[in-house]
């Protein structure tokens, strides 16, 4: 069978303690427990989106990008017997090229580089607390919070400036979308860093990033948003686990969020 390179589950045997957890929230049948520990029995049975992820109480489970052969659905629905629902239905063709190895742009690779990585600080963050601006002022940034560029965790680097004695607001991508309180209560005075625990492809090097950004900034506080659904959980595991690697006494408030955009949940670790 031909391989190609794209995301696939990766288990860290020395974390799992085989309690079969993934396997029974695996739809598509990857995972079994044998010998006592979780393994993939089919790398063409795995779609790489994670949903596994957030079941794993020990942390086992992570998403890697590696050559290996492409998901195939109708292998899925032969293992099970009946008709699946395509995971990709619901992610986009982006997805569904990436687990078939292809990237959708004719077989050339996306454009490197890009612009939008460029670091900036949009506004300084003594801007926040400031008076409101008065009723009908017209000003084109009066409804967004935003204090940095860019806001997606693998882009900022630990080094950039606004991150230095920041505030930070770790949240989920789906988070600003779920809630309307994201500009209004939860990101002013504080730094914006992005990410999803499913589609980073090594939640490792995420929180090494982590480490380094606690080590050299005296980071005052973190707040992180995380969505009601399992795979999201490992948001908040990466940020508590890099803060006791780091040693620094830095309070993590925990805010879970339904998915239509009420708290459900706040606690400090």
């Amino acid at each position: 069978m031909a391989t190609v390179v794209r995301k696939i589950i990766r288990i860290d045997e020395d974390k799992c303690d085989g309690c079969g957890a993934c396997a029974l929230n695996c739809a598509e049948g990857a995972l079994e427990i044998v010998d006592g520990k979780a393994r993939v029995v089919g790398e063409f049975y795995c779609d790489g989106l994670g949903a596994c992820i957030g079941h794993c109480p020990q942390g086992a489970l992570t998403i890697e990008e590696r050559a290996c052969a492409a998901y195939d659905h109708a292998a899925v629905e032969r293992k099970a017997g009946k008709r699946m629902p395509d995971p990709f239905a619901a992610h986009g063709a982006h997805d569904a090229h990436a687990a078939s190895g292809t990237t959708g742009t004719g077989g050339k690779p996306p454009a490197c580089g890009c612009p939008g990585s460029n670091v900036m600080e949009l506004r300084p963050m003594a801007a926040f607390g400031k008076a409101a601006t008065p009723a009908g002022a017209a000003t084109a940034s009066a409804d967004s919070a935003l204090s940095n560029w860019p806001v997606q965790i693998r882009l900022v680097p630990p080094s950039a400036p606004f991150l230095e004695g920041a505030r930070l607001l770790v949240a989920s991508d789906c988070s600003p979308v779920a809630t309307g309180r994201f500009h209004t209560e939860f990101l002013p005075g504080r730094v914006a860093l992005l990410g999803c625990p499913k589609f980073d492809p090594n939640l490792d090097e995420v929180r090494e990033k982590f480490v380094e950004i606690f080590r050299r900034n005296g980071i005052r506080d973190v707040r992180v948003l995380e969505m009601e659904v399992p795979c999201c959980r490992g948001i908040t595991g990466v940020v508590v686990a890099a803060r006791d690697e780091a040693a620094v006494d830095v309070p993590v408030l925990r805010t879970l969020l339904a998915r239509t955009g009420e708290t459900l949940l706040e606690e400090t670790l």
